[in-house]
């Protein structure tokens, strides 16, 4: 793995640790979950081979820093901050953005706000409930989760939060909020597994209420869905972050694409995900002639 050259950028209210790799066009991988910019070295390098691959923690996690520890999270602040890193390191090109997660939700804002500095997103199983017909079953949930938090601490609520995930019992790879035991790991990624549970506070108390409360702009996607690629997890179909995708995709009579794995597959499928997913930046989107099978699922 080919060391990323590393830098730091100021943003309203944080600091971001953001890393850089290869040359040509930009792409920025937005992460999702706990997750960091360590997040993509599984398949960094090898589409640095045809771009210059960004990515970051953003803000509040690992090496992204907050002014305040105690400031609320919005999508929107979140958005911004992609904005500013394309600014930094593509100011006269719009970038190629892959998101995963949360990270998708960012990617989405992101093109409905400034899709001249975007020239396609892929926006991988983005858990926007709000859109689905259910959605007052998951306002619900997401209050469940944090009256957990507040009053039985950050494990309690985060069974609850896994749970509600799943539409059946947990698949490879577990969710991105589950990590293995350090003692299991190899030393590399036991570090991972050591910051990923030090970023679930942050993650459950005020990632997880502003973004799973966030409902995307359909009809502002809708005129921009030439430059957007809606995706979702082949292990994944009918689990609750697949659910947004699969709606979203058929509102726009986009084609869903399926990526190896569940909802962490970039983590636990690297080399294929790539693949895939350099694949989807050279493509067209796709159309749908008839609403997508996995649609159906979706209510």
């Amino acid at each position: 793995m080919t060391a990323p050259t590393t830098g730091s950028l100021r943003v309203s209210g944080a600091t971001l640790h953001y890393e850089v790799r290869g040359h040509g066009p930009l792409l920025l991988l937005i992460p999702g979950g706990t997750g960091g910019a360590a997040s993509f070295d599984g398949f960094a390098d090898d589409l640095a081979a045809a771009y210059t691959v960004a990515t970051y923690d953003p803000r509040g996690m690992s090496r992204s820093t907050l002014d305040d520890p105690e400031a609320g999270q919005s999508v929107a602040e979140h958005a911004d901050d992609a904005l500013r890193m394309l600014e930094l390191l593509s100011p006269r090109e719009p970038a190629r953005v892959f998101g995963a997660s949360s990270g998708a939700i960012t990617a989405l804002h992101l093109l409905a706000t400034h899709p001249e500095r975007v020239e396609r997103v892929v926006a991988h199983e983005p858990p926007a409930v709000m859109v689905l017909p259910d959605a007052a079953d998951h306002r619900a949930f997401l209050a469940r989760v944090q009256e957990t938090f507040r009053t039985q601490g950050l494990m309690p609520a985060m069974a609850v939060f896994g749970e509600g995930l799943r539409k059946a019992g947990p698949k490879e790879g577990g969710h991105a909020t589950e990590p293995q035991p350090a003692a299991e790991l190899p030393p590399q990624a036991a570090a991972r597994a050591e910051q990923t549970m030090a970023n679930l506070p942050y993650f459950v108390g005020r990632i997880v209420p502003a973004f799973m409360s966030y409902a995307p702009d359909l009809n502002r996607l809708e005129a921009l869905s030439d430059r957007l690629v809606l995706a979702g997890g082949q292990d994944s179909v009918g689990e609750l972050a697949y659910r947004p995708a699969a709606l979203v995709a058929e509102r726009l009579g986009l084609e869903l694409l399926h990526f190896p794995g569940g909802h962490v597959g970039s983590t636990t499928h690297p080399a294929p995900f790539g693949e895939l997913l350099r694949t989807a930046f050279r493509a067209e989107p796709v159309r749908s002639v008839t609403p997508p099978e996995a649609s159906g699922r979706c209510r």
